[in-house]
């Protein structure tokens, strides 16, 4: 008996994937207008549309409200999820949280991994990180940085990074990428983790200082900003990324069709072009290969801000 279920659940599965989409599919983004995540989800959008010969929408739903819409959505394939890897800390800063970031939602695939550039006010008295982190050293609590959003990947670089420098820095946190950025070129935040394409903008125009990049080496757009671990500590380690996410329980069938068919968009030479002015570098993988990133990494960033207090109170 048990050998027959899995076989119907099986042939159920890969039914629903031949049939799929066959009605408009909606992907929820828990950003706002603007974001690095809504620009890649209507990349998305766009070419998955014409490819499945459907209409496939963006949803901007901004917080934990849109996460929460899609964890109890119908597991059908019909919604979809494009977020930060800030999702994996959802659980740990939010209290009375009305979903689980691994237990609630599978993986699709991850769409890109995202360089962030720590960016300076131009008129900062920092001139690299060491100075930057004296900085802060000297003046405990005096100092803050802006984030795109609490679970935002802007957010968790740069919480990673205060921890790893141990250094005192205040949190103020925006609705989106925008704001932010406005934020540190006013001088009302003294730092930000901001995207590859606008550091360097920014950077070139005077309006920003660009200090560090958080990813293992350096980006060939800003040869000349170092990584955190050649600037300042060697330890430093956070590699963001931006995937699509499924209600748990979607077909296998479903899952494994849409990874598949995201890949293909993300080897289109004129999507890759489109994903370097977000600063953004096509990472497809398998929806287990995902599953166990999502796992991992809710683990390690929860493991990390708990011993930091953070969302304990």
């Amino acid at each position: 008996a048990l050998a027959c279920s899995g076989v119907l659940l099986q042939t159920s599965s890969e039914v629903a994937a031949q049939s799929y989409p066959n009605k408009t599919v909606t992907i929820v983004v828990p950003f706002g207008a603007g974001s690095i995540t809504d620009g890649l989800a209507r990349v998305l959008a766009d070419k998955l549309g014409t490819m499945w010969k459907q209409s496939v929408v963006v949803e901007n739903r901004p917080g934990l409200p849109g996460t929460t819409a899609v964890a109890k959505s119908a597991p059908d394939g019909y919604t979809l999820m494009l977020t930060s890897n800030g999702h994996t800390i959802a659980g740990v800063i939010n209290k009375g949280i009305q979903f689980d970031p691994v237990k609630d939602f599978a993986g699709v695939t991850v769409i890109a991994s995202v360089p962030l550039v720590a960016i300076l006010p131009p008129d900062s008295p920092a001139k690299t990180l060491k100075e930057f982190i004296a900085l802060a050293a000297a003046s405990p609590g005096k100092l803050n940085f802006s984030s795109a959003g609490i679970a935002s990947t802007s957010f968790l670089s740069a919480e990673i990074f205060r921890q790893n420098a141990k250094i005192n820095l205040v949190h103020v946190p925006f609705k989106g990428a925008p704001d932010a950025t406005t934020a540190v070129i006013r001088g009302d935040v003294q730092m930000y983790f901001a995207p590859v394409p606008a550091a360097k903008e920014l950077h070139a125009a005077g309006k920003v200082r660009a200090i560090a990049i958080n990813s293992s080496k350096r980006d060939p757009q800003l040869p000349n900003v170092p990584t955190i671990a050649e600037a300042a500590i060697p330890d430093y380690k956070y590699e963001s990324w931006f995937g699509v996410l499924a209600p748990a329980g979607t077909p296998p069938a479903v899952l494994t069709k849409v990874s598949q068919d995201i890949a293909q968009v993300l080897k289109m030479p004129d999507v890759v072009e489109k994903l370097t002015t977000y600063g953004s570098i096509p990472a497809p993988n398998t929806p287990a290969q995902f599953d166990a990133i999502i796992k991992s990494d809710t683990e390690r960033y929860g493991k990390i801000l708990r011993d930091a207090g953070v969302g304990t109170n």
